[in-house]
This record gives C-alpha cells, structure tokens and sequence, in this order.
C-alpha cells in the first residue's frame, strides 16, 4: 500500500517522525518480523513517498531504539517485533557482551600471549607485574565475527585465580563468567572507536559504522584490577542499556 504526502502532511511533525511511527507500527505488528530484512531504502521511500535523506532520519530512530540494524552492504534488518521484558543492563557486574549484544553469541575463539609490561599496562592494571597476559577473543553468532574483546592480566593474577592458561576451555570459561562471579566491583567507560585492537588478525570484524567500545575494569579487592577488559561491538550490533533507580 503507498501511503502518499498530502496524508502524512496533514501532521504537524516533521516528516521523518510521521515516517518513523508508521514503520515503528508495522515493526511492532509484525508486518515487517524479527530478523526479517526491510524493503530496500528506494521501496521504502517510494512507499512512504518521501526522499531518502527524510528515509535515512526514520531509520536513524529506528536504529536508536534498538528495533532496526544496518548490516554494511546488506540493508536494514528487523532486530525485535515487539518490546522485550527489562534486561540487566550495565549497572550489574557481569560480561557486557552478553548484555550489550543484539546477536546471539554461539562460539568464542580464544588466543593469548606473554607480553612484559608497559606504562600502559601498569597504568589499566595499577600494579607491577613479571609479565602481562594479553588474551584476545573473537565472538561469533553463526559463523559471523560479531565482536572482539581484548583482556589484560597480570601473570600474577594466574596464580591468584589458579589458572592454567594451557586449559583453554577453563581461561575462556574463567574470563566469559567465573571472573565475574568473583568480582565484587567493577567500572565501566563506554567511548566509540573506529580503529580495532588486534594484533593478530586471525578474524576480520566488519566495523564499517566503527564500535562501542566498552573499557572495563574487575575487581576482586579494592587495591587493583583482576583483569582489565576492552570490548568491541560494531555499532550495528551494539544496544547498551543502563537501568537507574535511587
């Protein structure tokens, strides 16, 4: 159905907002579903019978609540149909990816080296250390690269949490939920990155729009961090959500 201009004119919003409620209407209808693709940006601006750039503010919107994603190269994606029940968001100590994260994560390929420390690395983990474990993550949902995390430990912090960083399934288990579980504070800084920190290059991550990037620091006492994480999630994927009360 071709919704024409003198229909939408007769609102005294602008045109971009009349355009948003009624595709955030067929959204939460059902008309267009989760995980479906929307019509291309000219269907949709012929259908709507407005131009691109009044398309793109609708969509920009959309994106901001978190129902619609741009996939570079691809289109603009249905990400939910209706409104979801409250998650825990960033004001609970726990893997922000998780939390953070429109796709769901089904597999994480883990690598790690020996680094000697830096100012930089006394500085994130407040402390001198013989040697710095540096320890990348890949995160996946079907066979996608969707996200990237990079953890900084000290070698001491090995001991401290008895790992053996040759047991891969019990480092990735340690640094995906364990640490959390010992945590009993955390700080989190959330900044937008365009350039990606890996040194391996093992995956390639479409950040094409760039990334949130979430800097966090885990404590299991106060004097300093047990592990100083940065995660990035394109901005595509990313849906970071803070629930305050007094």
């Amino acid at each position: 159905m071709e919704i024409k201009t003198e229909q939408l004119a007769k609102s005294k919003k602008p045109l971009y907002l009349t355009v948003y409620d009624e595709l955030f209407k067929k959204i939460m209808n059902g008309v267009f579903p989760s995980n479906s693709q929307l019509p291309t940006e000219p269907e949709l601006a012929k259908m709507f019978d407005v131009s691109r750039m009044t398309l793109r503010q609708a969509l920009a919107l959309l994106q901001d609540d978190g129902l619609v994603k741009s996939i570079h190269g691809k289109g603009n994606f249905v990400t939910r149909s209706r409104i979801t029940e409250k998650k825990v968001g960033l004001e609970k100590i726990g893997n922000p990816i998780y939390k953070c994260h429109t796709e769901d994560i089904d597999h994480v390929e883990i690598k790690f080296r020996l680094d000697l420390e830096s100012d930089y690395t006394k500085e994130v983990l407040n402390r001198k250390a013989t040697a710095v474990v540096a320890i990348e993550r890949w995160y996946k949902s079907r066979d996608q690269v969707v996200a990237f995390g990079f953890t900084f430990m000290a070698i001491e912090a090995v001991t401290e949490l008895n790992l053996d960083l040759q047991n891969e399934a019990q480092l990735l288990d340690m640094l995906e939920n364990k640490v959390y579980e010992l945590a009993n504070s955390a700080t989190v800084e959330i900044k937008h990155s365009t350039v990606l920190n890996t040194s391996s290059q093992i995956f390639e991550l479409d950040s094409g729009k760039g990334c949130d990037l979430l800097l966090e620091s885990l404590y299991i006492n106060e004097q300093h961090p047990i592990v100083y994480n940065k995660y990035y999630i394109p901005k595509e994927f990313s849906q970071i959500m803070i629930n305050a009360s007094k």
